[in-house]
């Protein structure tokens, strides 16, 4: 499977994308929704300790079983086992995370959709077209249907130009312009009043909330769930990775960039918040609760844009390619695990298959907009707090118990020649096998209860 197989074209091309998988609305919309309702600084806190005892080892179990399989989520799993028994459950196992990006997909556009819309009606607005603005702003079902069809219309021709020239190459271009639009909207939002009470809050910990068990176990699933782990993305970036790199490294890398992402989104939405707050638009209940999470996005932020006029609209059309941005790169990696399955199974062009599958999620999603009272949230809580936790278990256990000691050791020594003397490798392997298991399961407890 591993002839002929498309690889990045670079180190920066590879982080780039793979970073780009993982940031996406967990980090700009779930993790300051998630910092404002856990007390901002002491969340922070936990939230980085997380990233680096949770999220970062797993991170390289999944990469480092893409590269070794050189093949989709289900081949490479397939590849750990030895015996036919263990290859058809390994199998399985693929198959249960594919699962993962599919349904994520199916949701995750409709929500695209909407920044989509967001972000035509601040153009219309700039140009006066204030009926169509009022229609794109409005929840309807042809506003949700033409929102998320240019959202799926915008991944498949990414998708299907290949790796190097669709996915490297806009994750290159679409990154960049993410940290840019982070920077000019930092800059302008600390000019409103509320917003310096906004970034103390964010950026100075309450430490007599640093050890509340829902905090912890709060940024214990955002850290989680912010590197994808479960989610066949890194599995399948991971099989594009040369090996020539060093894959500890890598994953570092990627964590880095995507935390990063997490971080500044913080240092942006919740500043934002707070002049909002500072306007008169309510946030918070009387208990100190957050109202709503779609309330940071879809509501507080565009009601204060448009307290601050002309320039107000600016900032929202800014605001919302960012938005758009960052589900677009994590929607790619989505489409591209049942892509790479049909081409290396069937044959099937990347083109071809790229419209069959991303035209058969779409579809799905169709179903979800016209029936989205009962549909939307049950999709939502099936795939991100049942099937990804629990293919991340699998994915851990059957790379810490099946895949052998000696394998990958082998497989990580490939751009790491003196690994096996380094402390990273006296530490992950028993970590993975027995720690790990530990944390994800205490995850999925957390998604239960």
């Amino acid at each position: 499977m591993a002839a002929g197989r498309e690889h990045f074209s670079s180190r920066l091309g590879f982080v780039l994308a793979a970073a780009g998988a993982a940031v996406g609305l967990g980090n700009i919309w779930g993790f300051p929704t998630q910092a404002a309702s856990n007390g901002g600084g002491a969340f922070l806190l936990v939230y980085l300790l997380m990233i680096l005892v949770v999220a970062y080892p797993m991170l390289v179990v999944e990469m480092a079983i893409g590269r070794y399989g050189q093949a989709n989520p289900i081949d490479s799993m397939r590849k750990l086992g030895e015996s036919p028994v263990s290859k058809t459950i390994g199998g399985g196992v693929g198959f249960i995370g594919l699962m993962v990006p599919c349904l994520v997909l199916a949701f995750y556009s409709i929500v695209g959709g909407w920044l989509i819309a967001f972000m035509l009606a601040a153009g219309a607005d700039l140009i006066g077209l204030n009926q169509v603005s009022d229609w794109l702003k409005g929840f309807s079902v042809s506003r949700n249907l033409f929102g998320a069809g240019l959202f799926y219309l915008l991944t498949i021709l990414i998708v299907q130009a290949g790796v190097k020239e669709g996915i490297e190459k806009w994750s290159t271009r679409l990154m960049p312009a993410l940290f840019v639009l982070f920077g000019v909207l930092f800059i302008y939002v600390m000019t409103l009043p509320g917003a310096t009470e906004g970034l103390a809050h964010y950026l100075i910990p309450d430490f007599s909330k640093v050890m509340d068990s829902d905090l912890i176990l709060a940024a214990m699933g955002q850290g989680f769930f912010s590197l994808t782990i479960g989610g066949c993305s890194m599995l399948i970036y991971g099989s594009y990775l040369s090996r020539k790199e060093n894959l500890p490294k890598m994953a570092l890398n990627v964590t880095l960039v995507d935390t990063s992402v997490a971080v500044i989104a913080g240092l942006v939405i919740l500043p934002a918040m707070f002049a909002a707050m500072y306007q008169g638009v309510e946030i918070y209940d009387a208990n100190g609760a957050l109202l709503s999470s779609s309330t940071l996005v879809f509501d507080v932020l565009p009601t204060l844009f448009e307290g601050l006029g002309l320039i107000g609209i600016l900032i929202a059309l800014v605001f919302f390619v960012l938005m758009t941005i960052a589900a677009l790169t994590s929607s790619i990696s989505m489409l591209e695990c049942p892509v790479a399955l049909l081409n290396e199974r069937k044959g099937t062009s990347r083109a071809k298959a790229s419209w069959l599958l991303g035209g058969i999620i779409a579809t799905f999603s169709a179903v979800i907009v016209f029936n989205f009272g009962g549909l939307f949230g049950l999709v939502a809580t099936v795939a991100t707090q049942y099937f990804q936790p629990f293919a991340a278990l699998l994915f851990c256990l059957y790379g810490g118990w099946i895949w052998k000691r000696s394998q990958k050791l082998e497989e990580l020594r490939q751009g790491y020649d003196d690994i096996e003397q380094s402390l990273f490798w006296k530490i992950w392997p028993l970590y993975v096998k027995f720690v790990c298991p530990l944390l994800v399961a205490a995850v999925i407890w957390m998604s239960l209860v």
